[in-house]
Protein backbone atom coordinates (compact mmCIF):
# COMPACT_ATOMS: atom_id res chain seq x y z
CA UNK A 1 0.00 0.00 0.00
CA UNK A 2 1.51 3.29 -1.31
CA UNK A 3 1.03 6.18 1.79
CA UNK A 4 1.80 9.64 1.20
CA UNK A 5 5.37 10.17 1.74
CA UNK A 6 6.17 6.84 -0.51
CA UNK A 7 4.09 8.77 -3.33
CA UNK A 8 6.26 12.08 -3.51
CA UNK A 9 9.40 10.14 -3.05
CA UNK A 10 8.31 8.14 -6.31
CA UNK A 11 7.60 11.71 -7.88
CA UNK A 12 9.41 12.02 -11.08
CA UNK A 13 11.43 10.00 -14.08
CA UNK A 14 10.93 6.64 -12.32
CA UNK A 15 7.18 7.15 -12.06
CA UNK A 16 6.82 8.14 -15.01
CA UNK A 17 8.77 5.21 -16.30
CA UNK A 18 6.89 2.76 -14.75
CA UNK A 19 3.42 4.06 -15.53
CA UNK A 20 4.09 4.61 -19.17
CA UNK A 21 5.05 0.75 -19.20
CA UNK A 22 1.84 -0.15 -17.71
CA UNK A 23 0.06 2.56 -20.47
CA UNK A 24 1.77 0.46 -23.15
CA UNK A 25 0.12 -2.82 -22.41
CA UNK A 26 -3.05 -1.01 -23.82
CA UNK A 27 -1.63 0.01 -27.00
CA UNK A 28 -3.49 -2.43 -29.10
CA UNK A 29 -7.24 -2.27 -27.79
CA UNK A 30 -9.96 1.09 -26.59
CA UNK A 31 -20.10 3.20 -15.10
CA UNK A 32 -22.20 4.67 -13.30
CA UNK A 33 -25.13 7.46 -14.60
CA UNK A 34 -26.49 9.84 -12.10
CA UNK A 35 -23.33 9.82 -9.47
CA UNK A 36 -22.49 13.36 -8.13
CA UNK A 37 -19.05 12.00 -7.70
CA UNK A 38 -18.71 12.15 -11.47
CA UNK A 39 -17.58 15.64 -13.04
CA UNK A 40 -18.92 16.29 -16.29
CA UNK A 41 -17.96 19.29 -18.48
CA UNK A 42 -20.16 21.96 -19.31
CA UNK A 43 -21.29 23.01 -23.05
CA UNK A 44 -23.20 25.90 -24.68
CA UNK A 45 -25.61 25.58 -27.17
CA UNK A 46 -23.32 24.91 -30.01
CA UNK A 47 -21.68 21.77 -28.04
CA UNK A 48 -18.38 23.55 -27.36
CA UNK A 49 -16.60 24.05 -24.33
CA UNK A 50 -13.68 24.74 -22.24
CA UNK A 51 -12.31 23.62 -18.56
CA UNK A 52 -8.97 22.72 -16.80
CA UNK A 53 -8.92 19.58 -14.83
CA UNK A 54 -5.48 18.02 -13.29
CA UNK A 55 -5.34 13.98 -13.74
CA UNK A 56 -4.30 12.59 -9.85
CA UNK A 57 -2.18 9.68 -8.94
CA UNK A 58 -3.49 6.68 -7.68
CA UNK A 59 -6.04 7.00 -4.58
CA UNK A 60 -4.71 5.54 -1.27
CA UNK A 61 -4.11 1.65 -1.06
CA UNK A 62 -4.32 1.37 -5.07
CA UNK A 63 -1.74 1.15 -7.74
CA UNK A 64 -2.76 2.67 -10.81
CA UNK A 65 -4.34 5.96 -11.30
CA UNK A 66 -7.21 4.98 -14.19
CA UNK A 67 -9.41 1.69 -14.49
CA UNK A 68 -10.73 0.46 -17.92
CA UNK A 69 -14.61 -0.14 -18.35
CA UNK A 70 -16.51 -1.81 -21.35
CA UNK A 71 -19.65 -1.74 -22.07
CA UNK A 72 -22.43 -2.04 -24.91
CA UNK A 73 -25.40 0.29 -26.01
CA UNK A 74 -27.84 -0.88 -28.01
CA UNK A 75 -31.29 -1.28 -29.19
CA UNK A 76 -33.30 -4.38 -30.31
CA UNK A 77 -36.72 -5.81 -31.39
CA UNK A 78 -36.93 -6.26 -27.76
CA UNK A 79 -35.69 -3.34 -26.26
CA UNK A 80 -32.93 -1.83 -25.34
CA UNK A 81 -29.16 -3.86 -23.80
CA UNK A 82 -26.93 -1.03 -22.08
CA UNK A 83 -25.37 -3.43 -20.07
CA UNK A 84 -21.36 -3.55 -18.24
CA UNK A 85 -19.17 -5.90 -20.49
CA UNK A 86 -17.70 -9.43 -18.59
CA UNK A 87 -14.14 -8.55 -21.13
CA UNK A 88 -13.30 -5.41 -18.26
CA UNK A 89 -12.90 -8.68 -15.97
CA UNK A 90 -11.23 -10.41 -18.65
CA UNK A 91 -14.22 -13.16 -18.73
CA UNK A 92 -16.67 -14.20 -21.73
CA UNK A 93 -19.27 -11.75 -22.56
CA UNK A 94 -22.29 -12.90 -24.40
CA UNK A 95 -22.65 -10.09 -26.62
CA UNK A 96 -18.83 -10.71 -27.89
CA UNK A 97 -19.38 -14.12 -28.55
CA UNK A 98 -22.44 -13.48 -30.76
CA UNK A 99 -20.99 -10.52 -32.16
CA UNK A 100 -17.70 -12.54 -33.40
CA UNK A 101 -20.24 -15.12 -35.03
CA UNK A 102 -21.73 -12.44 -37.03
CA UNK A 103 -18.36 -11.06 -38.19
CA UNK A 104 -16.70 -14.16 -39.28
CA UNK A 105 -20.15 -15.22 -41.12
CA UNK A 106 -18.73 -13.19 -43.83
CA UNK A 107 -22.66 -11.99 -44.48
CA UNK A 108 -21.86 -8.25 -44.67
CA UNK A 109 -25.59 -7.56 -43.26
CA UNK A 110 -24.30 -9.02 -40.29
CA UNK A 111 -21.37 -7.67 -40.22
CA UNK A 112 -23.51 -4.26 -39.84
CA UNK A 113 -25.42 -5.53 -36.91
CA UNK A 114 -21.95 -5.95 -35.50
CA UNK A 115 -20.48 -2.99 -36.04
CA UNK A 116 -24.33 -1.44 -34.23
CA UNK A 117 -23.53 -3.32 -31.11
CA UNK A 118 -19.56 -2.85 -30.85
CA UNK A 119 -18.76 -2.44 -27.07
CA UNK A 120 -18.12 0.96 -25.68
CA UNK A 121 -14.31 1.64 -24.40
CA UNK A 122 -14.57 4.23 -21.34
CA UNK A 123 -11.43 4.84 -18.45
CA UNK A 124 -12.08 6.66 -15.24
CA UNK A 125 -9.63 8.58 -13.06
CA UNK A 126 -9.77 11.38 -10.56
CA UNK A 127 -9.42 14.31 -11.48
CA UNK A 128 -8.72 17.60 -9.42
CA UNK A 129 -11.24 20.64 -11.34
CA UNK A 130 -8.65 23.72 -12.03
CA UNK A 131 -11.35 26.17 -13.72
CA UNK A 132 -14.82 25.27 -14.81
CA UNK A 133 -16.43 28.53 -16.42
CA UNK A 134 -19.83 26.56 -17.39
CA UNK A 135 -19.95 25.75 -13.12
CA UNK A 136 -17.42 27.57 -10.85
CA UNK A 137 -18.36 25.78 -7.98
CA UNK A 138 -16.78 22.39 -8.62
CA UNK A 139 -13.10 24.65 -9.25
CA UNK A 140 -10.98 22.96 -6.62
CA UNK A 141 -12.74 19.72 -5.65
CA UNK A 142 -11.89 16.22 -6.50
CA UNK A 143 -14.49 14.21 -8.68
CA UNK A 144 -14.32 11.01 -11.00
CA UNK A 145 -13.94 11.90 -14.55
CA UNK A 146 -15.26 9.42 -17.45
CA UNK A 147 -13.65 9.68 -20.60
CA UNK A 148 -12.60 8.23 -23.42
CA UNK A 149 -9.42 6.72 -25.94
CA UNK A 150 -9.56 10.35 -27.76
CA UNK A 151 -8.51 11.89 -24.31
CA UNK A 152 -6.77 8.66 -23.22
CA UNK A 153 -4.38 8.72 -26.10
CA UNK A 154 -3.38 12.22 -25.14
CA UNK A 155 -2.12 10.98 -21.70
CA UNK A 156 0.00 8.35 -23.66
CA UNK A 157 1.06 10.95 -25.94
CA UNK A 158 2.31 13.08 -22.72
CA UNK A 159 4.12 10.29 -21.44
CA UNK A 160 5.56 9.61 -24.79
CA UNK A 161 6.06 12.51 -26.98
CA UNK A 162 7.20 12.20 -30.89
CA UNK A 163 9.33 14.98 -30.67
CA UNK A 164 12.80 15.53 -29.30
CA UNK A 165 11.63 19.10 -28.22
CA UNK A 166 8.82 17.37 -25.97
CA UNK A 167 9.94 16.99 -22.12
CA UNK A 168 7.59 13.55 -21.73
CA UNK A 169 6.00 14.12 -18.01
CA UNK A 170 3.73 11.74 -15.57
CA UNK A 171 0.02 13.94 -16.01
CA UNK A 172 -0.93 12.15 -12.81
CA UNK A 173 1.83 13.42 -10.82
CA UNK A 174 0.91 15.64 -8.09
CA UNK A 175 4.56 17.46 -8.68
CA UNK A 176 5.77 17.06 -11.94
CA UNK A 177 2.06 16.24 -13.68
CA UNK A 178 0.68 18.93 -15.58
CA UNK A 179 -2.86 21.17 -16.41
CA UNK A 180 -4.75 19.38 -18.60
CA UNK A 181 -6.77 22.33 -21.31
CA UNK A 182 -10.52 20.10 -21.95
CA UNK A 183 -11.24 21.36 -25.28
CA UNK A 184 -14.60 20.77 -26.65
CA UNK A 185 -15.94 21.11 -29.86
CA UNK A 186 -18.87 19.81 -32.24
CA UNK A 187 -17.11 18.84 -35.36
CA UNK A 188 -19.70 17.78 -38.03
CA UNK A 189 -22.06 16.97 -35.74
CA UNK A 190 -19.29 14.78 -33.52
CA UNK A 191 -18.28 16.08 -30.21
CA UNK A 192 -14.40 16.40 -30.68
CA UNK A 193 -11.67 16.94 -27.92
CA UNK A 194 -8.55 17.03 -31.05
CA UNK A 195 -7.47 20.82 -29.81
CA UNK A 196 -7.05 18.97 -26.21
CA UNK A 197 -3.40 19.66 -24.31
CA UNK A 198 -1.46 19.74 -21.15
CA UNK A 199 -0.27 23.09 -19.92
CA UNK A 200 3.41 23.61 -18.70
CA UNK A 201 4.35 20.79 -15.74
CA UNK A 202 4.08 22.59 -12.09
CA UNK A 203 3.16 21.40 -8.75
CA UNK A 204 -0.56 21.09 -8.26
CA UNK A 205 0.27 23.56 -4.97
CA UNK A 206 3.68 24.74 -2.75
CA UNK A 207 2.03 23.22 0.16
CA UNK A 208 2.22 19.34 0.75
CA UNK A 209 -0.60 19.41 3.43
CA UNK A 210 -2.62 20.52 0.86
CA UNK A 211 -1.61 18.15 -1.76
CA UNK A 212 -1.92 15.15 0.74
CA UNK A 213 -5.71 16.23 1.79
CA UNK A 214 -6.09 16.42 -2.65
CA UNK A 215 -5.19 12.99 -2.54
CA UNK A 216 -7.18 12.09 0.54
CA UNK A 217 -10.13 13.55 -0.64
CA UNK A 218 -9.85 10.84 -4.09
CA UNK A 219 -12.43 8.10 -4.82
CA UNK A 220 -11.52 4.28 -5.32
CA UNK A 221 -11.21 3.44 -8.34
CA UNK A 222 -11.07 -0.42 -8.27
CA UNK A 223 -14.72 -0.79 -6.71
CA UNK A 224 -15.79 -0.17 -10.43
CA UNK A 225 -14.55 -3.38 -11.16
CA UNK A 226 -16.47 -5.43 -8.07
CA UNK A 227 -18.04 -8.18 -9.94
CA UNK A 228 -21.04 -6.92 -7.98
CA UNK A 229 -21.17 -4.06 -10.94
CA UNK A 230 -21.54 -6.57 -13.55
CA UNK A 231 -24.62 -9.49 -14.95
CA UNK A 232 -23.66 -13.09 -14.66
CA UNK A 233 -23.36 -14.31 -17.81
CA UNK A 234 -26.45 -16.50 -17.58
CA UNK A 235 -28.00 -13.05 -16.98
CA UNK A 236 -26.89 -11.33 -19.54
CA UNK A 237 -27.50 -13.92 -22.00
CA UNK A 238 -31.41 -13.89 -20.97
CA UNK A 239 -31.24 -9.85 -21.58
CA UNK A 240 -29.50 -10.36 -25.51
CA UNK A 241 -31.76 -13.19 -26.32
CA UNK A 242 -34.99 -10.50 -24.97
CA UNK A 243 -33.49 -7.72 -26.75
CA UNK A 244 -32.75 -9.85 -30.11
CA UNK A 245 -36.33 -11.30 -30.02
CA UNK A 246 -34.91 -13.45 -32.76
CA UNK A 247 -38.96 -14.25 -33.75
CA UNK A 248 -39.56 -10.51 -33.85
CA UNK A 249 -40.42 -10.06 -37.74
CA UNK A 250 -38.03 -8.47 -39.70
CA UNK A 251 -40.01 -5.04 -40.53
CA UNK A 252 -39.97 -4.74 -36.59
CA UNK A 253 -36.09 -5.19 -36.75
CA UNK A 254 -35.09 -2.99 -39.17
CA UNK A 255 -37.13 -0.13 -37.43
CA UNK A 256 -35.58 -0.72 -34.19
CA UNK A 257 -32.19 -0.87 -35.73
CA UNK A 258 -32.32 2.59 -37.61
CA UNK A 259 -33.23 4.62 -33.99
CA UNK A 260 -31.15 7.02 -32.42
CA UNK A 261 -29.31 5.67 -29.47
CA UNK A 262 -30.19 7.76 -26.35
CA UNK A 263 -26.65 8.44 -24.62
CA UNK A 264 -23.56 11.02 -25.46
CA UNK A 265 -20.86 8.54 -25.65
CA UNK A 266 -17.49 10.99 -25.25
CA UNK A 267 -16.29 9.52 -28.46
CA UNK A 268 -19.28 9.61 -30.48
CA UNK A 269 -22.10 12.79 -31.75
CA UNK A 270 -25.08 13.41 -29.00
CA UNK A 271 -27.19 12.09 -31.21
CA UNK A 272 -24.96 9.27 -32.39
CA UNK A 273 -27.31 6.97 -35.29
CA UNK A 274 -26.60 3.44 -35.35
CA UNK A 275 -26.14 4.28 -38.71
CA UNK A 276 -23.06 6.26 -38.31
CA UNK A 277 -21.55 3.11 -36.18
CA UNK A 278 -17.51 2.98 -35.61
CA UNK A 279 -15.58 0.71 -38.04
CA UNK A 280 -16.03 -2.53 -36.29
CA UNK A 281 -13.03 -4.14 -35.73
CA UNK A 282 -12.54 -7.74 -34.58
CA UNK A 283 -9.44 -6.82 -32.43
CA UNK A 284 -11.31 -4.37 -30.39
CA UNK A 285 -14.00 -6.49 -30.37
CA UNK A 286 -12.59 -9.64 -29.09
CA UNK A 287 -8.94 -8.85 -27.60
CA UNK A 288 -7.40 -10.67 -24.66
CA UNK A 289 -5.88 -8.18 -23.14
CA UNK A 290 -4.75 -8.61 -19.95
CA UNK A 291 -5.75 -6.64 -17.21
CA UNK A 292 -2.30 -7.04 -15.08
CA UNK A 293 -1.83 -3.07 -15.66
CA UNK A 294 -4.58 -2.13 -12.96
CA UNK A 295 -2.26 -4.37 -9.84
CA UNK A 296 0.82 -2.63 -9.66
CA UNK A 297 3.45 -0.37 -11.21
CA UNK A 298 7.09 -1.08 -11.55
CA UNK A 299 7.38 1.58 -8.64
CA UNK A 300 6.13 -0.60 -6.37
Amino acid sequence: MVDFKSLKAASGKKSLESLTSELNKLSGGEGKGADDRFWTPTVDKAGNGYAVIRFLPPPAGEDVPFVRIFDHGFQGPGGWYIENSLTTLGKSDPVSEYNSKLWNSGIEANKEIARKQKRRLHFISNIQVISDPGNPANEGKVFLYKYGKKIFDKLKEAMEPQFADEEAINPFDLWAGAPFKLKIRQVEGYRNYDKSEFGKPEALSDDDKVLEQIWKSEHSLQEFLDPKNFKSEEELRARLAKVLAEDAPATKRKAAENTEVPWQDEETAPTFKATHAPKYSSDDEDDDESLEFFKKLAND
